[in-house]
């Protein structure tokens, strides 16, 4: 039983600062979250994550063309978004995250990347990471999606998932069934002993690994990478197909 607030109490990160060079030339005059797939922001992909699960609150860090996003999301009606400004550095994800605690508050909280996009099939994954949070027993909990059947996916996988929910890495050498979506549910009490200026949030999860709560669930629905030119016209297909 989840010993969260209500979602529409909860609030949401969405990582938004980063350069996309591999995106270039696209991104030398459009930030990677404005990037357009089947006609829509990738960042509008993150922001219909929230809406269906009721979660009214997000917060959106920026620093390349920055402005750019500012005005993006001042123009988000139905949501309150706040903007953290990581213009002055530009500070990985983990002390992104950080640097927005602030305005994140005290309670666990979601984290979701902008560079990906995430379709549910059925009920909202957010929904499902609410209900399935203990915080007796987790500090992170981890979208997974299968290797099989993500889109725009080269790589080995990141993490095996055991039958009580936990994750370990994969080691090196070897495959992982499961990808991390780049949607999180993360505790901010793990932040405390995070180092000041630019981290990986891979960081928070070795320490959540290191202590056994390290937890994941695997998402049902379409996973779409969009790391290139190339890969932005075939999500845009493939998304094109499902409607």
């Amino acid at each position: 039983m989840s010993t969260l607030p209500a979602l529409s109490e909860m609030r949401a990160m969405i990582l938004a600062a980063g350069l996309g060079t591999r995106l270039r030339p696209i991104t030398d005059v459009t930030p990677k979250p404005l990037v357009k797939v089947a006609g829509r922001a990738l960042i509008d992909y993150c922001f219909d994550l929230l809406r269906q699960a009721g979660i009214s609150r997000a917060v959106v860090n920026k620093h390349h063309l920055a402005e750019q996003i500012s005005d993006y999301a001042g123009a988000v009606t139905d949501l309150e978004v706040n903007v953290s400004d990581e213009t002055q550095a530009l500070l990985e994800t983990g002390g992104g995250v950080k640097k927005a605690l602030p305005l994140l508050g005290e309670l666990p909280f979601f984290v979701l990347n902008s560079d990906v996009i995430v379709l549910d099939s059925g009920a909202s994954s957010l929904l499902q990471m609410h209900d399935m949070w203990e915080d007796g027993k987790m500090d992170a909990l981890l979208l997974l999606h299968p290797v099989e059947t993500a889109v725009g996916y080269a790589g080995s996988g990141d993490f095996h998932l055991g039958a009580d929910g936990r994750l370990a890495r994969r080691t090196q050498g070897e495959g992982a069934p499961y990808l991390f979506t780049g949607v999180q549910l993360l505790n901010p009490a793990l932040f405390d002993d995070m180092p000041e200026g630019a981290f990986s949030l891979n960081l928070f999860y070795d320490k959540a690994l290191a202590n056994g709560r390290l937890y994941g669930l695997v998402h049902h629905g379409h996973w779409l990478h969009v790391g290139t030119p190339e890969a932005v016209i075939e999500a845009g297909e493939r998304i094109e197909a499902l409607t």
